[in-house]
């Protein structure tokens, strides 16, 4: 699929891709979720599709609160507080023990909570909102929610292809 350039496929980008991956994440045996057996976020690291799903629900989080504070004219620290650009690694691992606690299917709950919340916020913004004006640096909002939605969905989904495959699952 091409990258999103206006509201409208960004909204399809999104639902194909998380529809995909749900697809991918339903068919997964609960026991197999919290092994680590994925390249993690961090060079030589392993990950669990746990994990997985929680960094997803944690960069999903962190574009609702981005829009939150921007919405009420407050300073938003660039990915998130005390974490630079060229720490997401350590922003990932923060993510897995933020969710420690979460069984898969409470995740995938949270997943589909944060998801629906950002098609909501999608859906309230006009597409000049979008697409039209610098929202972070030179990047649009639809470029940085695209960036950490609909991308990572099929990124995940192909891991978790990749995964199955090995694993020999259907």
């Amino acid at each position: 699929m091409a990258i999103p350039k206006d509201k409208e496929e960004l909204v399809k980008a999104i639902a194909d891709n998380y529809k995909k991956l749900t697809s991918e994440l339903s068919t997964i045996p609960t026991d197999l979720t919290t092994i680590k057996e994925l390249e993690g976020h961090s060079k030589n690291t392993l990950m669990s599709i746990k994990d997985l799903v929680a960094h997803l629900v944690g960069w999903g989080q962190l574009v609702l609160k981005w829009n939150d504070k921007k919405s009420k004219g407050l300073a938003v620290d660039f990915p998130e507080t005390g974490f630079k650009w060229n720490e997401l690694g350590l922003l990932a691992q923060k993510f897995y023990k933020d969710y420690e606690k979460d069984d898969f299917e409470t995740l995938n709950k949270k997943l589909d909570k944060t998801t629906n919340e950002i098609l909501n916020l999608i859906e309230s913004k006009t597409n000049k909102e979008l697409y039209e004006v610098a929202w972070y640096d030179k990047w649009t909002f639809g470029k940085m929610i695209q960036l950490n939605t609909s991308s990572p969905f099929k990124n995940a989904k192909d891991r978790i292809r990749k995964w199955k495959k090995v694993k020999q699952l259907k």
